[in-house]
This record gives C-alpha cells, sequence and structure tokens, in this order.
C-alpha cells in the first residue's frame, strides 16, 4: 500500500489483514466496504482512514442543499454525505461527487451488516413519528376494489424487486437527464472559465517552481487552487460521459429495459416510464388512506403529491430519498 489506512477507532486490524481487506474491498465513491473494515477518504485522498464494523454505530446519509437542489437547477446543486459515528459519539463525515454513490454504500451496508443502523437519531425517531401518522391515517375499513388495488400493487412491486437494477437505472438515468435538461448553455461558458483558471494556475505555478522562485506556500495555493477549479469545471463541461448523446442515449436504453422485463407481466399496473418501487409503495399509501380505490386515481394522486413538492417545501430525509428517486421520471415525462 502506498498510503497505509490510518485507523479510527479504537480496534485495529493486523498490517496483512488490513492490506489484504483494502485490496479486496468493494469501492463505492471515494470509499470502499471489505469484510473486515469500512474505508473512508479524506478530502484529497481516497479510502484514507479505516474503521472496524463492531465500532460503527450509525451510518448515514447527509445532503448540503443550495438553492437549486429541488430542481437540478444551478451548476452546484447538492453535495452528498456518508456520516459515520463510531465509538459512541465519534463521527466522520465524507463527501461523495454523486449522491446514488452514498445510496448504493449503505445499500450495501444493509446486506453485509444489517446491525449498523443508516439512519442518524433525529430521522430514527422522525421516522417512528411519521409510520405512527401513517398508521393512523390508515382507513380501517377499504372497499374490496381498494383491496384488490393494493394486492395487484404488490405483486407488481414483488416483480419489480426481482431485478432492481433496472429500476435504479431508470431512476439515475432519468436525473441525469433532467439535470442536463436543466442546464443553461452559459453554465457551459462558466464552466469553461473556470476550467481555464485552474489551467492558469498550474501553468503559474510550476513556472515559479521551475524558476526556484516563489515559497512553498505560493505552490500549494496555486496548485490547490488549480485542482479545485480545474475539477469544478471539468464536472460541467461537455465531456465523453456527458453530453447529450450519451445522457439521453442512457435514458433510452433504461426504459427499454424496463418495457423488455414487464412484457412478461400481464396487465403491470403504471407504464414502464414509472416502473419504480417507490411510485407503487406511494400508490399503495393512497389507496390505504382512502383517497383513491382504483389504479388510475392512486397514480394520479402521486403525481399531483409530486407537483406540489418543490424548492420552497421542507421534507424531512426519507421523502426527500424518494421524491428526487422518482419525481425526474415524471418530470421528463411532463407528468403524462
Amino acid at each position: 500500500m502506498i498510503f497505509k489506512p490510518v485507523q479510527l477507532g479504537r480496534e485495529a486490524l493486523d498490517p496483512q489483514t488490513l492490506a489484504a481487506d483494502k485490496k479486496n474491498c468493494r469501492r463505492i465513491g471515494p470509499c470502499g466496504v471489505g469484510d473486515k473494515a469500512l474505508y473512508l477518504n479524506s478530502f484529497y485522498l481516497d479510502r484514507r482512514y479505516y474503521v472496524t464494523y463492531p465500532s460503527i454505530t450509525r451510518a448515514f446519509k447527509r445532503v448540503a442543499m443550495s438553492r437549486g437542489g429541488f430542481t437540478q437547477k444551478g451548476v452546484f446543486a447538492s453535495i452528498p454525505y456518508l456520516v459515520v459515528q463510531y465509538d459512541n459519539g465519534k463521527e466522520k463525515q465524507c463527501n461523495f461527487k454523486y449522491e446514488e454513490q452514498v445510496d448504493q454504500l449503505l445499500d450495501c451496508l444493509a446486506k453485509t451488516h444489517p446491525e449498523i443502523k443508516r439512519v442518524s437519531a433525529a430521522a430514527e425517531e422522525r421516522l417512528a413519528q411519521r409510520e405512527r401518522e401513517r398508521a393512523a391515517r390508515k382507513k380501517p375499513n377499504l372497499s374490496p376494489e381498494a383491496q384488490k388495488s393494493i394486492r395487484t400493487l404488490e405483486q407488481a412491486s414483488d416483480y419489480l424487486t426481482q431485478k432492481p437494477e433496472l429500476a435504479q437505472e431508470l431512476s439515475l438515468s432519468a436525473k441525469r437527464k433532467r439535470a442536463y435538461l436543466c442546464s443553461k448553455p452559459s453554465y457551459r461558458w462558466v464552466a469553461l472559465a473556470i476550467t481555464l483558471l485552474g489551467v492558469a494556475s498550474l501553468i503559474f505555478g510550476v513556472t515559479l517552481f521551475a524558476q526556484g522562485s516563489g515559497s512553498f506556500g505560493a505552490y500549494f495555493a496555486l496548485f490547490g487552487l488549480a485542482a479545485i477549479f480545474m475539477f469544478s469545471g471539468a464536472s460541467v463541461l461537455p465531456t465523453a460521459q456527458n453530453n447529450k448523446k450519451v445522457v439521453m442515449g442512457r435514458a433510452d436504453r433504461a426504459l427499454q429495459a424496463m418495457e423488455d422485463y414487464l412484457r412478461n407481466y400481464d396487465s403491470f399496473p403504471v407504464p414502464a416510464r414509472y416502473a419504480h418501487p417507490i411510485v407503487l409503495q406511494r400508490m399503495i399509501r393512497v389507496l390505504e388512506e382512502g383517497r383513491a380505490v382504483h389504479l388510475p386515481e392512486a397514480l394520479e394522486a402521486v403525481k399531483q403529491e409530486l407537483k406540489s413538492l418543490n424548492s420552497d417545501v421542507e421534507v424531512d430525509q426519507e421523502e426527500y430519498d424518494e421524491v428526487v428517486a422518482i419525481k425526474p421520471m415524471f418530470l421528463n415525462e411532463n407528468y403524462r
């Protein structure tokens, strides 16, 4: 190992076990999930720290939102973090570039270490309160038609969970498509200017270093600014993986894959473009609360809920996760 991971928590791994575990860990973004420990990033280095699983009490997502976060407008929409709490009070926060990578890491932890709580203590209480509120809103005596609709949705949800990657890709590709469609052309010019500033800082720093002038602090500042400017601008500039053809093609392939999968299902309750377990679960809630009886009515109620949730509405983490997973699919289709 070029950089030996720094130990967090009371429990340490011997050098041989640590080296093997880090080498074979599942890398998700800047972090990693090993057999013995969870590997966390520093600001500059991936998988710079490690903490063994017995030390971890909670691991959850935290999202810092900018003004345009909910609509995906603006160059910087949201900053996702993985927060790991260990040793009864200590905490390490890791920044990620893509929010879905935090979700993937937490899903991986849920399968390998279900004993680790994946929400904060405050969120745990809010979730319990939400479940009590939902239970209170459920109608005790539903009509046979409503019960039949619920069973249909539950069966459809079970069918989707047999291949969860299809719904996940449908959601992720829809978010990328929505972000691209909402990005103004002027943002690309701003990104180009930022990138050029980074290049200029880099050239100036290399020139000072070659001439032997300047101090270590000047080199550090110039190279740091170059990295910040270039990384910030490159995330917006069109690239081989960030252009209209790639983004739209990915969305089309995700929809086609879902349509092919649903051909084997007789009368799926929602169109393939909305075939996501969260959509079905929200429809079930609508039916259980007596706000609809038939499937088309339940889907329309879900659409109205999503329309009402905009950047001016404050929601908790669970609601946020649900909305950002499915709302882009509806927005891209103009709720048709």
